[in-house]
């Protein structure tokens, strides 16, 4: 049983750090951990479909996800060993096993294959999340992580009430099983009525970690004050957790009677998360929350392209896709950022080219991937939900959207360009007192030189766990 050593060696490790008070047995284990994990989605690529524990089957939905983990998990490791290197002993290995709890948690979550399984795993990532957000030990981010459980645990516990309507569809003998396999027998017998209100209160409870609307505003404050490797997961591979759970009800409903009542849903979802997003971004002073705007905006590209269906149902995962390597590689420049300029409030900031070219490079050249510029892939994803809106007649939904996203371009690119090339509003730049080398760039480079290359050429692996993850819902 291969997840199960996973699971015994990843909590094994978390113990073993917090026991060892030891930085370089930490960054031992750690590596080690990040190898296993890779090892973990060979294994699950090679054996789709097979079941282990009885509760997890490796999908394809669940490998294409885990392996976008698992290519984050080394520069997150690498960049969190820049991140915590100042830090005293304790507050170090703190960091570290709640991260390596952290991916563990969030890859039971791509891997569960009931609703019971998938809720526990999703809550668990709270915890983690929870401790990550509180490594600085201030006031602000005492509050932020406060905020981050309460209203996490409020959604967690309304994504149950839908759990719990679910289990209005079965008798009393067997409702607790709640499988994927076993709802999808008996699904076309039940009340429709049950089924809309378990998918709005799913949809509601899972975007506080998707980071839709209306849920959106709890990964906000924890973006301001988590350590930007922290970020770079919360904004990518966690929002992955949450569109999992969405997709897998929405998967598990698209042969049912409220098929058009989901879209319906997934759209207006969708669009209330752009509109968000534009007016929110065209206010933003501090650079983490603009990008965590972003991905809202993002997020509700990938809802919309859910709800239109077509070509919009392999743009959400293509864009899914791009949008963590693409995202990742900006917070992780952030965190160099504050190491040159000491500060992320957009009107102290300024003269980056100057100051730290790789890192002006990589601001720039992650601004035109995110904003789905060419040779972006994103501009590829774009055009498809574009496509699916016109060939289902979504043309207001088409209209609004393009004009939304003309004010996510404008508000994000003379942001950027201000950061490169300008001089600071306020306070002058300061010379950067910790020498941050340009080798540390190079993660970055390589993820978006990834999304670039995706433009033009998507290996036949990754279009394979894609049509396989939409195969349902094309019958």
């Amino acid at each position: 049983m291969i997840l199960l050593l996973f699971f015994i060696l990843s909590f094994l490790f978390c113990g073993l750090i917090l026991l060892f008070r030891n930085k370089a047995v930490t960054r031992i284990l750690v590596i080690s951990y990040a190898f296993i994990h890779v090892a973990l989605t060979i294994y699950g690529y090679i054996n789709i479909n097979k079941t282990e524990l009885a509760y997890f089957t490796f999908t394809s939905t669940g490998v294409l996800l885990l392996a976008v983990l698992s290519v984050l998990v080394i520069p997150v490791i690498y960049h969190g060993f820049i991140y915590a290197s100042r830090d005293e002993i304790k507050r170090y290995n703190i960091y570290h096993a709640a991260l390596v709890a952290l991916i563990t948690f969030m890859s039971g979550a791509y891997l569960a294959n009931g609703m019971t399984v998938l809720w526990i795993f999703v809550e668990a990532t709270t915890l983690a999340v929870a401790a990550l957000i509180y490594h600085d030990r201030t006031d602000t981010a005492l509050e932020a992580t406060w905020k981050y459980v309460f209203i996490c645990s409020v959604g967690i516990s309304l994504a149950y009430l839908g759990i719990l309507f679910l289990g209005f569809i079965y008798g009393r003998g067997d409702a607790a099983s709640l499988s994927f396999s076993s709802l999808e027998n008996i699904l076309k017998e039940a009340n429709p009525m049950y089924l809309k209100i378990a998918f709005v209160f799913v949809v509601i409870g899972f975007s506080t970690k998707m980071g839709l609307f209306p849920m959106h505003t709890v990964t906000i404050d924890a973006h301001s004050v988590a350590p930007p490797p922290i970020s770079a997961l919360i904004s990518t591979t966690l929002m992955n957790v949450g569109f999992l759970a969405i997709f897998r009800v929405y998967t598990l409903f698209s042969s049912s009677s409220i098929f058009s009542f989901m879209n319906s849903v997934l759209i207006l979802s969708g669009v209330l998360s752009l509109l968000m997003a534009a007016g929110y971004m065209l206010k933003a002073k501090h650079l983490k929350r603009m990008l965590a705007y972003s991905s809202l905006e993002n997020m509700g590209l990938v809802a919309i392209a859910l709800g239109v269906g077509g070509d919009g149902w392999y743009a959400a995962f293509f864009l899914i896709v791009l949008h963590s390597f693409a995202k990742s590689s900006l917070f992780f420049q952030m965190g160099q950022l504050s190491r040159v300029l000491h500060t992320f409030r957009l009107d102290e900031t300024g003269r980056y080219m100057q100051l730290y070219p790789a890192g002006a490079m990589v601001l720039l050249t992650g601004m035109v991937c995110v904003l789905a510029i060419p040779p972006s892939g994103l501009f590829i994803s774009e055009v498809m939900i574009f496509k699916g809106m016109v060939m289902n007649d979504q043309w207001l939904v088409l209209v609004i959207s393009v004009i939304l996203l003309c004010f996510v371009v404008y508000a994000m690119s003379t942001r950027v360009m201000h950061i490169i090339f300008s001089e600071p509003r306020n306070n002058p730049v300061q010379s950067s007192q910790e020498s941050v080398r340009s080798i540390e760039t190079l993660s970055q480079f390589l993820l978006l030189g990834t999304v670039i290359i995706l433009c033009f050429y998507q290996p036949h692996f990754l279009t394979d766990l894609i049509n396989q993850s939409i195969s349902v819902l094309l019958k």
